[in-house]
């Protein structure tokens, strides 16, 4: 069936929760733009809305019984110990970071209880009512604070079945933490703690991963403390067809490194070796991922890969993704280290106002953007 008949099968809103005269017309593409999945599913549809449905060949296997993927682990308090625990750790990070793109950090210093927190409290903000949440809607993807849903809601031909809460977390973080939420009443206290830890385990572990490459850190991580920190809080309900859409479709992350704490609630995919396997994370630990910063970096020796999320019909899903890359007007560029008559340059120079650019432009998924700053 083609997208355009899918629109008109899905099942529409009620009555009861169709907005006021003079707001978008039920059903409509802007409709959903509008008020998002978390406010679908509190209606308890059965069937899928068109606007979600992909194409048969962009959809995951009708079975959700998926192969899990235990992901390499470093360990951080090895990390910090002699020298020869930390050269075992750089090798692990170092194999990690070239054959999955993936790897699981333990042992980080962030407290359980901070951790648990966090969980908690952003599942209060998206229990909110529809009114107070819609009020940080934007489609701008350069607001600093946006709440918003689907994966890239102005390009996406099909919507996903997300919605997030996306917060800029640069520092000093206290010059961000008045522009977001409000309520929950603790929102702010706990998401700035918990973002401050992130970016201490990123810095810890990027210093490792510049060593594990054998490139000069001084400058990119001087670069790196005066970056960026985007924090996006993810919401995946309830689906009544989760076989027929995605929570994210494929895609790769901007950055240089990615931290993702999860629920108990199974949903990241990663693409290794041609399949799509589902992250079986340990209890405590950061998913962190190379994005493609740290891909242009290396020229091509770490690897930003594929993943993507898949929805279910039973429980609600919540996952906290922090993204972290150099200031906006900072050139990422290939280090002259790994360049040279064997190992030509991969990619052009490129930086994080390119890439808003570009999503503004394009729908952003697979690796489009890394694809468009390949020299080959």
């Amino acid at each position: 069936m083609a997208i355009l008949d899918l629109v008109n099968a899905g099942e529409q809103p009620p009555a009861s929760k169709r907005p006021a005269a003079g707001d978008e017309e039920d059903g409509s593409r802007e409709y959903y733009c509008r008020r998002g999945v978390r406010h679908l599913s509190d209606t308890g549809i059965t069937r899928l809305p068109g606007n979600y449905v992909l194409p048969a060949s962009d959809r995951a296997a009708d079975e959700y019984s998926p192969s899990l993927i235990k992901l390499p682990v470093v360990d951080l308090a090895l990390l910090r110990r002699g020298p020869e625990q930390r050269a075992a750790v750089l090798r692990t990070l170092d194999a990690a970071c070239r054959e999955y793109g993936f790897f699981q950090v333990v042992n980080h210093g962030v407290d359980r209880a901070d951790v648990a927190a966090m969980l908690d409290v952003a599942r209060r903000f998206f229990a909110l009512p529809q009114r107070e949440r819609e009020a940080y809607m934007s489609p701008d993807v350069r607001a600093p604070v946006r709440y918003g849903t689907s994966f890239n809601q102005v390009n996406d031909a099909v919507l996903c079945w997300r919605d997030f809460l996306k917060l800029a977390c640069n520092l000093p973080l206290v010059d961000c933490v008045d522009s977001w939420p409000s309520s929950p009443p603790d929102l702010r206290a706990v998401a700035s703690g918990y973002a401050a830890a992130s970016q201490r385990v990123f810095m810890e572990v990027m210093e490792a991963a510049l060593e594990a490459l054998g490139v000069a850190g001084g400058e990119v991580m001087g670069d790196l403390r005066k970056g960026t920190q985007m924090m996006t809080v993810n919401c995946y309900p309830e689906c009544p067809q989760p076989e027929l859409t995605l929570g994210m479709p494929p895609h790769s992350d901007y950055g240089f490194l990615t931290l993702v704490l999860q629920d108990d609630v199974a949903g990241l995919q990663v693409m290794h070796d041609g399949d799509w396997l589902t992250v079986d994370p340990l209890p405590g630990s950061f998913v962190v991922n190379v994005g493609d910063h740290l891909e242009i970096l290396s020229n091509g020796r770490y690897r930003s890969v594929l993943h993507r999320v898949r929805v279910n019909s039973k429980r609600l899903r919540v996952s906290v993704a922090s993204f972290h890359s150099v200031a906006a007007d900072r050139v990422v560029s290939p280090a002259p280290e790994l360049i040279d008559d064997e190992h030509p340059r991969r990619y052009m120079d490129t930086d994080l106002a390119t890439f808003l650019a570009y999503l503004t432009s394009a729908a952003g998924n697979h690796k489009s953007f890394l694809q468009s700053r390949r020299l080959y």
